[in-house]
C-alpha cells in the first residue's frame, strides 16, 4: 500500500537544512504543523534530487502546502530559473521574475499552495552556511579572526577547500573555536552559541508562518 503523503512539507536539500530549520522552529514555538523532508535519488541529497522531485511530489494528492529551501550557491538568478522552470511546467502562474526579499508563497487555484526561500537570502549568491552567519552574534571576537585566517591560507594558496565553500569553512571553523568545539548548526542555535532571532532568522521564520498559515503567538 503507498504511503500517504503528508498535507504540509517543507523540502530541503541536505539535513544540515533540516536540523536548522527545526532548531528554529523550536525557539520560536512554531507548531509542528508540517514535516521537513530531504528528497533522494539513488541515495543521494542535493538540489538536483529535489529538484527532479518536484513534479511527482506536486501531484500527491493529500499535498495542500510545499515549501521549498534551496542554496542560490553561486548564481541566484540560475537557481531561481531552475525552479521556475519546474513550476510553470507544473501549472504554476504568475511567478516572479526574481525572488522577493521576503521569500516567495503563492496560492494558485487547484493546485497547492506554494513557497520559495532561496539561502541565504533571496538576494545573494551562498548558501546555508552564508545564512548562519547572519547568526553569528553581533561585536564576536572570534569570528574575525577565523576570517582573518581563512584569508591567510587563501592567499597563500594551501586551502584544501574551494572558494566556494568559503563560508562552509568559516562558520565550522568559528564552531570548532567555541566551549563546546565543533557543534553543528542546528545545535549550536538551540545552545545559544548562534542568535536565533537575528533579522535574517526571523525574517525565514516569518515567511515559515506565511506559507504554513501559522498564526502569530
Amino acid at each position: 500500500m503507498p504511503k500517504k503523503s503528508k498535507p504540509h512539507q517543507l523540502l530541503v536539500e541536505g539535513k544540515n537544512d533540516r536540523y536548522v530549520i527545526w532548531a528554529l522552529c523550536s525557539l520560536y514555538n512554531l507548531p509542528e504543523t508540517f514535516s521537513v523532508e530531504v528528497p533522494e535519488t539513488d541515495g543521494t541529497e542535493g538540489i538536483e534530487a529535489l529538484l527532479s522531485s518536484l513534479p511527482l511530489k506536486l501531484k500527491e494528492k493529500n499535498l495542500k502546502i510545499l515549501g521549498i529551501v534551496v542554496d542560490a550557491d553561486q548564481d541566484l538568478t540560475a537557481r531561481w530559473q531552475a525552479i521556475v522552470s519546474k513550476l510553470g511546467g507544473i501549472g504554476y502562474p504568475n511567478i516572479p521574475n526574481n525572488p522577493p526579499p521576503q521569500g516567495w508563497v503563492y496560492s494558485a487555484p487547484e493546485l497547492p499552495k506554494i513557497g520559495v526561500w532561496i539561502m541565504p537570502n533571496n538576494q545573494l549568491p551562498g548558501m546555508l552556511e552564508d545564512f548562519i552567519t547572519y547568526l553569528v552574534p553581533d561585536n564576536d571576537n572570534l569570528f574575525p579572526k577565523a576570517e582573518s585566517i581563512l584569508q591567510e591560507i587563501e592567499q597563500a594558496g594551501i586551502n584544501k577547500y574551494t572558494l566556494i565553500h568559503h563560508s562552509k569553512a568559516l562558520i565550522h571553523t568559528w564552531l570548532a573555536w567555541q566551549e563546546k568545539p565543533g557543534m553543528p548548526m542546528g545545535q549550536a542555535i538551540t545552545a545559544g552559541v548562534l542568535r536565533y532571532d537575528s533579522k535574517l532568522a526571523s525574517a525565514f521564520v516569518e515567511w515559515l508562518k506565511n506559507l504554513f498559515d501559522i498564526m502569530s503567538g
